[in-house]
This record gives C-alpha cells, structure tokens and sequence, in this order.
C-alpha cells in the first residue's frame, strides 16, 4: 500500500466533546474527525490521526492542525466522477460527514518531513476573561470566563513578563512520567479588548498538560489586588503545583494558531522536537 500523509486544519466548539483525545464512551474530536475521515476514505480501518495540540475537555480551537497517513488509492478516489481535486473534495464531502461542531477548514497533501505534532515551532492560545457582568455578551458565554472583580490589566502585564522565556515550568504542568516540563514561553501578554474582555494570548513551543489555564490562574489574582506581581515568578521558581494557583476554568481558552517552518525545514525541526528539553547549566 502506498501511503499519503494529508494535513487537516479545523477549527471546533469544544464545549460538548470530552477534549481531543480518543476515550471509551465518550465523544472527543478526534473520535468525530477519525470516524468521518473512516467513511470519507471507506477504509477498512479506522483512520488514525496525529495532532499538534491535545485539548483538554470544553477548551476551542480555531487553528488546530492534524495529520493522517491514509492509502493513497482511497484518497485519490474521493472526489469520485468529479472534476474536484481530493483536496478539495475531501474538505467539502467532510462538512457533510461531520456534526455542526466541527469545521474542516482545509485539506490538503503534507509537504515531505511534515508532522502535526513534532514539526510545529509554536502554539498560540488565547484566553477570555468578562470582570463586568453588565458588559457580558451571552452569546459569548460559551468562550469567556467570568470573574467578579474589576482586573487590573496593566499589573497583569507585568506579572506575566516575569514568565517568558526559557524555563523549567513544573509549577503549572501536571507531571507525566519521563516527560519534561522545560519549555519555551515565547509570549505571555493581556489587553483589554474592544468589547471590554480581557484576553490573554499565550504562545509557546510546546505546552504541558493544564499549563495554560495554570499560567492564567497564576496571573488573575494580581489582577484581583490579591497577589503581589511577582507571585506568578515565586511559583516558577519553586518548580512544585502551589494550591494557591487555580486552574481557570477550560471554555475560556481557544487554540488559536500553530506555527510551522518553511517545507525544507519540518523534518529538523521534527526530529528537533522530538528531544527532551534540559535546562542549560
């Protein structure tokens, strides 16, 4: 069998799905997007599919990334009788497939060296924030947190300087054996937006598990006169979860980029990746 590796860009609502990744009884994106790709091709086994960023249950995303590797046969055959190209074909025939939930923003045929996962230089996330019930917009309410006391952003701001850069972030990432907790925080940055929310954008390399929402927890409190403005670097440094960092809550966040390098480049930086993070000496 000859295989092709296609990308997927989508996009989703992650309110009623148990997060990206697959699990018994319960309805994920990938669960959604591998049984449609599993019809689209007519494949004998379900399509398995490799992801830039595993979110976790109710967070969104309007630039996910994903990649497949599918018998190339089958995937030329999508299109059927019509002059479409597979990609093409693909992206349409796969808005009939999946639920309203899901949008396929893209299809198309992963340039050599390509990996959702291991290939990407960056994450950009955002996270929204409503500090005045009175400016709440409902039909936002399935992707802005509320919070009852008026933010200050710009010690919010200084708060979250202390955080970027090349760091050990055990503080805020739920331990998994053998992994790293070394990375990257290329921008950690808060405004107040044209409708009055607070938004947060966070970009990294990678991320660990939960750590968005725990570098968000660590920061509103400043912004609440609750925590002095280096409280966020005091919990960096001690490299250990504090209890008094909250993980805010999922459906306030949204995946909103991921970032890859030139063609010639996606394998180095793939093989790159895929080697644990240190700290220097």
């Amino acid at each position: 069998m000859t295989v092709q590796r296609v990308r997927i860009d989508l996009a989703y609502d992650g309110t009623d799905f148990s997060g990206w990744a697959v699990q018994p009884g319960r309805r994920t994106v990938e669960g959604e997007l591998s049984a449609a790709l599993t019809t689209l091709l007519r494949a004998p086994e379900p399509v398995r599919l490799t992801v830039a960023g595993r979110t976790d249950a109710g967070v969104h995303a309007r630039g996910q990334v994903a990649h497949a590797d599918v018998d190339a046969s089958l995937y030329a055959a999508v299109p059927g009788r019509s002059s479409r190209s597979p990609e093409e074909a693909a992206r349409t025939r796969l808005a009939g497939i999946l639920p309203p939930d899901v949008v396929v923003q893209k299809v198309s045929r992963a340039a050599e060296g390509f990996d959702a996962r291991f290939s990407a230089v960056h994450r950009r996330y955002l996270y929204r924030i409503c500090d005045d019930l009175g400016a709440l917009d409902p039909l936002r309410r399935r992707d802005t947190v509320v919070v009852k006391d008026r933010l200050d952003v710009e010690a919010m701001e200084a708060a979250a300087a202390h955080l970027r850069g090349l760091h050990d972030f055990a503080a805020f990432c739920r331990r998994r054996e053998g992994a790293t907790t070394v990375r990257t925080l290329l921008e950690f940055t808060w405004e107040r937006q044209w409708d009055g929310t607070v938004a947060a954008t966070v970009v990294a390399d990678a991320f660990c598990h939960s750590m968005v929402r725990a570098l968000v927890g660590s920061v509103v409190p400043v912004g609440q006169r609750r925590a002095e403005v280096d409280f966020p670097r005091q919990i960096l440094s001690a490299r250990a979860r504090d209890p008094r960092v909250t993980v805010m809550p999922a459906h306030g966040l949204s995946l909103e980029k991921v970032g890859y390098p030139p063609d010639e480049a996606l394998a180095a930086r793939a093989e790159e990746a895929r080697a644990t993070r240190v700290l220097p000496d």
